[in-house]
């Protein structure tokens, strides 16, 4: 691959194999993503204004030799199914997909919800009692939980955050008379459901891991008054910034290629040194050089700049631990100011 089109993430590439395909058949391919992947897709594809044929001609020939390579097309097999969603997305998140797409598990209302922008979703469920907050944050993507919950009352959020980092299991029948609440509010039509599991602490800890640090931090403290035992667990299975320098560098590497050298700079400003040396071990010598050169002439940043752009870093790199491309591990401490 030339180093131009290296330079393309993995979501630039999507879209542009999408451009290529034509409207009709990128509105076919688009019908089977999730709504959070059409999103980025969609943004994605225009941003993109500048794309190079030898770009276009490059991701075509890595799309078409990473077809070529898969045997197992047309076969259905669900052993097939189960082992590429556990490479995908992990065992745990893994096991509620497979359900849905091996045991026709369906859930309607609460899927919709996905679909809707994180005030609509707040002012729909803000009067809910903790307990259905809870089990709606849970079933929720992280990344979108965490923005629900800039729209709804800290004092309803904590209690919720403690309800759902409880959670283990939860009845069939329970989850199905939320999802026909949800969809008698949504004016939908409602559909059984399977699901028997979900929230937990580390559920809890990928939410907090998306809020502004402030937030995540009044949450915690406010968990901590009700339950220590229950924050601390909670806490433990938080990844923060700092937690970036257990990466191997062979993590490291695959998500410098993801990060934009604006944000990390940014971010760099409030990291410890340990931490920026192993950045910079993991770049080229010259690139290495331009990043210290660039950290010297920065000027003062604000915390709450810092801090935004450590959490952009991380979720990028919670997006590439859930693909499988890197592997996080677990994370511990307190949020870096």
């Amino acid at each position: 691959m030339s180093a131009e089109a290296e330079e393309l993430s993995g979501i630039d590439r999507s879209a542009i194999l999408l451009l290529s395909l034509g409207e009709d058949e990128a509105a076919e391919v688009m019908r089977h993503l999730g709504p959070r992947e059409v999103q980025k897709l969609g943004a994605a594809m225009a941003r993109l204004s500048h794309v190079s044929t030898e770009q276009a001609q490059t991701v075509l020939a890595d799309f078409r030799s990473r077809l070529e390579r898969q045997t197992s097309l047309g076969v259905g097999s669900d052993q097939y199914i189960r082992t590429m969603l556990t490479k995908a997305l992990g065992a745990d998140k893994a096991g509620t997909v497979i359900d849905r797409i091996l045991h026709g598990g369906e859930a309607s209302g609460l899927e919709n919800l996905k679909w809707m922008d994180a005030r609509s979703i707040a002012d729909l469920i803000k009067l809910e009692h903790p307990q259905v907050l809870a089990m709606i944050l849970a079933y929720m993507e992280p990344e979108q939980a965490g923005e629900v919950i800039h729209h709804l009352p800290e004092r309803v959020v904590s209690e919720a955050m403690m309800r759902l980092a409880s959670l283990e299991t939860v009845q069939p029948a329970a989850i199905r008379e939320l999802n026909e609440i949800l969809e008698e509010q949504l004016s939908g039509e409602s559909q059984s459901l399977q699901v028997a599991s979900l929230g937990g602490a580390k559920s809890a800890a990928d939410i907090l891991n998306r809020l502004e640090t402030s937030l995540a931090t009044s949450i915690l403290d406010k968990m901590r008054e009700s339950d220590a035992e229950l924050a601390e667990k909670v806490q433990e299975k938080m990844f923060v910034f700092d937690d970036l320098i257990k990466l191997d560098d062979r993590s490291m590497q695959i998500l410098l290629r993801e990060v934009p050298a604006d944000g990390l700079v940014t971010a760099l400003k409030g990291a410890a040194p340990a931490l920026k040396e192993k950045f910079f071990a993991n770049m080229s010598k010259r690139a290495a050089e331009m990043l210290r050169d660039d950290l010297e002439a920065k000027g003062p940043v604000r915390i709450s700049e810092v801090e935004a752009a450590q959490k952009a870093i991380l979720q990028v790199a919670q997006r590439l631990d859930a693909a499988g491309q890197i592997s996080l591990g677990g994370g511990s401490g307190e949020a870096m100011l």
